[in-house]
């Protein structure tokens, strides 16, 4: 990989920004992902990213010149880095360890460069701050810089604007808001000069990237930007840069000039994805490199917050405005179909993107003057309480709304006054977020991403018809007609809007659904939550005939959102396979209540399974509901639970066929003879079903599916991964995590060392990257005990040639090898390379 000269110049930075954003997928009426297939083998795509990027860049791998691991580096802690606010939610929720890591690191950073975190803040929901009116653009900076203090415990210094999309207006807004500086794109420098000078310098031939800049706003306010290096940022994407952590390093440093004495930083700016994602191991490139730049003193890491500290700007610079990284138009990919695409069809158009635009428009301008005229009744001032609404997002308990509405309403509110409240700005969120960006990045109507802001304007419209009347659904959808996808089977937007957007609303009666669908499985308990509401049974009465199950009851519903509550009788029935039937209506007294409930359980006690349905069709009409009406997951969940017994049924017979011919399908196996496809295929479902039960059980039966394997092998099965590898991975990281607390159990070692030499027998890989990791804390965490017997094993195997005696060292010993762990952590060989896989 060649060598890195290290430069003369002392005052030399090097600044690597991520930038890690994905849009938020949630479906707003229920705040959850539904399943994306798009993303298999993972639920979704942020579950997949967030796999395959944002846990890996918290413990890099750096690799030694065999493939091992002989360091894990927190990128975060060494770059400067933004996290969109939606994402860093999800991350809170779903992937705790990883959040916690990304807020360390700030806190680790402020350690290492001066007290400076290299965090930024970022605009709330991504939206294209120079297509957005002030007001907005207001809310969504103070709901970003919020956001930022709740999860950072600081005040940010920076905020990335989304797409680097910069207006004056925009930066005036930040400057009021107390942001010190943001980072922009190269091209997005119009001229500039000294400080004291009289003469402009035009920047078309390109800005010095390595210093920092001031602009001065028309209030008299300024306000620090940054301009990273477009080549290298540009050299990642489509270079293969990250292919080469040592390349990468001396591509960095290249960019100083030899000919200045005075402070330089080279700085870039990409997609956090990158290191990843986009880039598979580009997480341990960007270590390497790092590492190679800090260990070799070829230059200072440092972040932009240290950087400005340090050397404040002695030039200052105009910019283009409506301007954007990813748009050589401005802004014009957020509202025209100006040419930027990424190539999904031949032919296609984005035409569509203006009317989308001009929909979402007329509905915030309209919902926006009758929010005001409402909210006026209610609260001191209807803008300020949105500005501060983000507390409620953040913190949605009650003890926060009290906080709230103490603060902002003009009286004390009744009851229903405190619903309609929250419901005014429940409707403001959703107008903010429909104008996410990814709603026009992409290249049709129907992508992921628009439909994803489509449903927030639905989400939006319903919450305007609920508090204001009329349709609103209707008046958005006949504005969407304007926009044409460009797939014949979705036509307009109004078809789009209707089919994909308004069919994922799930209100009260769908959340009882749910509800009493689960209900017919195991009885539910007094307090529950359904995804977007809590509920609280009043009655219940449950019932089961052979295959078929019956429940029914009473419940009471309380949205999280809105505190709107709702009170509902239910019945469900199960007749087998997928034949789900009831309804749900608002509950009328306990004397209807128990009518239902006596012509019900009289006609199922009697197996009358023809009259039950009578009763349901009588008494629910319209508002009967199946599988179809469910949440997608729940659809999967409850196919999954009736298909339980039906498969195991097939297994059972499977497994008979398979067992009374095995003896002839190794016979003819051995002589190379294809054996009869009934008989096959018997033999593949009764092994992978004995395969995954020995693996699934509390303790798993290690021996049985080593035996199983070398079955599969003889029977000529090819063992499918399905759930076995998550199984795995799941049994190693516990038994890594046992040697790790209990080193002096011997057994501990020894049942680990069982589990990874099963690995080395399968036809997949497993995911070791958490179990790596344990092991390497091992030797360098807090596990004291842990470290003194490794101590131990390494004097053992210092001496060349000499094997270990000690029984647990010698299983340690084979325990890292097979995990990849290096065991003593020596200096990085020159030729390590960072990018390179570790297999199981």
């Amino acid at each position: 990989m060649g060598t890195v000269e290290v430069p003369k110049s002392k005052e030399r930075f090097v600044c690597v920004h991520g930038h890690f954003y994905q849009p938020p997928r949630e479906n707003p009426w229920i705040d959850e992902i539904e399943v994306q297939d798009s993303a298999k083998p993972f639920h979704d795509w942020n579950e997949r990213i967030a796999y395959e990027c944002y846990r890996a860049n918290a413990a890099a791998h750096v690799l030694d010149a065999d493939g091992r691991i002989s360091e894990l580096v927190d990128n975060y802690a060494r770059i400067s880095f933004n996290f969109g606010p939606t994402l860093l939610s999800w991350l809170e929720r779903r992937e705790p360890e990883t959040y916690r890591a990304i807020l360390e690191a700030d806190r680790e950073s402020r350690r290492r460069f001066g007290g400076h975190g290299s965090a930024l803040a970022q605009p709330y929901n991504h939206m294209i701050m120079p297509l957005a009116v002030r007001r907005d653009k207001v809310t969504q900076t103070l709901w970003g810089l919020k956001d930022f203090e709740r999860r950072f415990g600081r005040r940010a210094e920076g905020m990335w604007l989304p797409e680097t999309a910069v207006d004056l207006a925009t930066l005036e807004v930040l400057a009021e808001a107390g942001v010190r500086y943001t980072i922009l794109a190269p091209r997005q420098a119009r001229r500039l000069r000294r400080f004291g000078a009289k003469e402009w310098t035009d920047a078309g031939k390109g800005i010095d990237p390595t210093r920092a800049y001031r602009v001065w706003l028309p209030s008299g306010k300024t306000l620090s930007v940054f301009f990273y290096d477009g080549p290298i940022s540009l050299g990642i994407a489509f270079e293969k840069l990250l292919a080469d952590g040592a390349n990468f390093a001396r591509r960095l440093v290249s960019a100083f000039s030899e000919e200045r004495e005075d402070a330089q930083l080279v700085s870039i700016a990409t997609d956090g994805e990158s290191y990843g994602h986009h880039h598979r191991f580009g997480e341990m490139a960007l270590a390497y490199a790092l590492k190679t730049i800090e260990e070799k003193g070829l230059a200072k890491l440092t972040n932009f917050s240290q950087f400005l500290a340090l050397h404040p700007p002695t030039w200052e610079v105009e910019l283009h405005e409506n301007s954007s990284w990813s748009c050589v138009h401005g802004v014009e990919r957020w509202r025209s179909d100006c040419g930027c695409n990424c190539g999904a069809g031949p032919g296609w158009r984005q035409a569509w993107r203006g009317p989308l635009r001009a929909a979402f428009d007329a509905l915030r301008d309209e919902a926006g003057a009758r929010y005001e005229e409402r909210a006026a009744a209610l609260l001191r001032d209807p803008w300020a309480a949105r500005d501060a609404y983000v507390e409620i997002v953040l913190d949605p308990s009650p003890r926060s709304i009290d906080s709230f509405l103490l603060r902002h309403a003009l009286k004390p509110l009744s009851g229903d006054e405190r619903v309609e409240v929250l419901k005014l700005l429940e409707l403001q969120l959703h107008l903010l977020l429909m104008y996410t960006s990814c709603g026009w990045f992409f290249d049709d109507l129907s992508g992921l991403e628009t439909v994803q802001v489509l449903q927030y304007a639905a989400r939006a419209a319903d919450l305007a018809g609920e508090l204001f009347g009329g349709d609103w659904h209707e008046k958005l959808a006949s504005r969407l007609e304007k926009a044409e996808s460009n797939l014949a089977e979705h036509g307009s937007g109004r078809r789009v809007y209707e089919r994909l957007a308004r069919s994922a609303a799930v209100g009260f009666e769908g959340l009882c659904a749910q509800y009493a669908l689960d209900a017919l499985f195991a009885e539910p308990p007094k307090h529950a939550q359904v995804y977007s509401a809590d509920v609280e049974r009043d009655a219940f009465r449950r019932a089961q005939a052979g295959r078929a199950r019956l429940a029914l009851g009473r419940v009471r519903l309380v949205s999280r959102f809105t505190l709107e509550e709702k009170r509902y009788l239910f019945a469900a029935m199960h007749l087998g396979d997928h034949a789900f039937h009831g309804g749900v209506q608002e509950d009328r007294g306990d004397e209807d209540y128990k009518a239902l409930e006596k012509d019900l359980v009289e006609r199922f006690d009697r197996a009358d399974m023809t009259g039950c349905m009578m009763v349901l069709g009588r008494r629910f009409g319209d508002s009967g509901y199946d599988l179809s009406r469910l949440f997608a997951d729940e659809q999967r969940r409850m196919v999954g639970r009736v298909l339980e017994n039906a498969l195991l049924e097939a297994v059972v017979s499977h497994r008979q066929v398979y067992e009374h011919h095995a003896p002839l399908l190794r016979f003819l196996r051995a002589r190379g003879m294809p054996p009869p496809k009934a008989i096959q295929t018997a033999a593949e479902v009764a092994l992978h079903h004995n395969l995954r039960r020995a693996l699934e059980r509390t303790e798993p039966d290690l021996p049985r599916a080593a035996a199983l394997l070398e079955e599969c092998e003889r029977a000529g099965v090819r063992v499918e991964p399905g759930p076995l590898p998550a199984l795995l991975r799941t049994l190693i990281e516990r038994r890594v995590r046992a040697v790790v607390e209990r080193s002096e159990d011997d057994e501990a070692l020894a049942r680990l060392l069982e589990s990874l030499r099963l690995l080395k027998r399968l036809p997949f890989s497993v995911d070791l990257w958490k179990a790596q990791n344990l092991l390497f804390s091992l030797l360098h965490g807090t596990a004291a005990a842990a470290r003194a017997r490794a101590a131990e094993a390494f004097r053992g195997l210092r001496d060349a040639g000499r094997t270990p005696a000690d029984p647990w060292r010698a299983r340690f010993v084979e325990a890292a090898e097979l995990l990849g762990v290096r065991l003593e952590p020596l200096p990085l060989p020159a030729a390590a390379k960072a990018g390179e896989s570790v297999s199981a």
